[in-house]
């Protein structure tokens, strides 16, 4: 199975105890639908392991993960900052209008009054505002996460379709621009 085929979960981030277990940042929207997980790829040197899950304990803050034959804070420190992966196929199916972050990179962002702007290139989340990174003009642009902004996708195109705010292109531009203007001055 390769990356393609799959979705990033998570990030083992530190050993915990002495027996193999180990935290787990699990960067998802509901923490608590894979406290059934049984197996979970572990990607390492650019190759997806699969690891068998002994253990899985979820919390809001720090979760904790025991595999099966990582029974030493040796093996197990072996496995830090690790990212962890899932099938495709495991994700619920969506509607139309909603998207998984992981599926819109490199889509087209196509607004309804400048048309096509740019590429998908990350998506970044935080606890305030989630936000998709957008390549113009050779410069990142970030676009709040928002019903109000992001209106619909469609898959086939590859577009993602906005609503963006007036002048929030330009606050990227202009910021750009600054340091330049300052050197020529000078």
């Amino acid at each position: 199975m390769t990356k393609e085929d799959c979705y990033l979960v998570g990030k083992l981030t530190k050993t915990h105890g002495l027996k193999g277990e180990m935290a787990i940042w699990l960067d998802v929207d509901y923490p608590e639908e894979y406290e059934d997980l049984e197996s979970i790829l572990v990607e390492m040197k650019g190759e997806l392991i699969p690891y068998f899950v002994e253990e899985i304990q979820i919390r809001a803050n720090k979760s904790i993960i025991k595999f099966e034959d990582v029974d030493s804070i040796e093996a197990a420190q072996k496995l830090v900052n690790c990212d962890l992966y899932l099938p495709n196929e495991n994700l619920e199916e969506l509607d139309d209008d909603q998207f998984y972050y992981h599926e819109i990179i490199g889509f087209d962002i196509v607004d309804d009054t400048q048309g096509k702007l740019g590429k998908v290139t990350a998506v970044y989340t935080a606890e305030a505002q989630d936000l998709i990174a957008m390549n113009y003009q050779n410069q990142e642009i970030l676009i709040p996460v928002s019903d109000e902004i992001v209106k619909t996708i469609d898959r086939e195109k590859k577009e993602l379709y906005t609503n963006l705010p007036a002048g929030l292109i330009e606050v990227y531009l202009d910021e750009a621009g600054t340091p330049d203007d300052a050197d020529e001055e000078e």
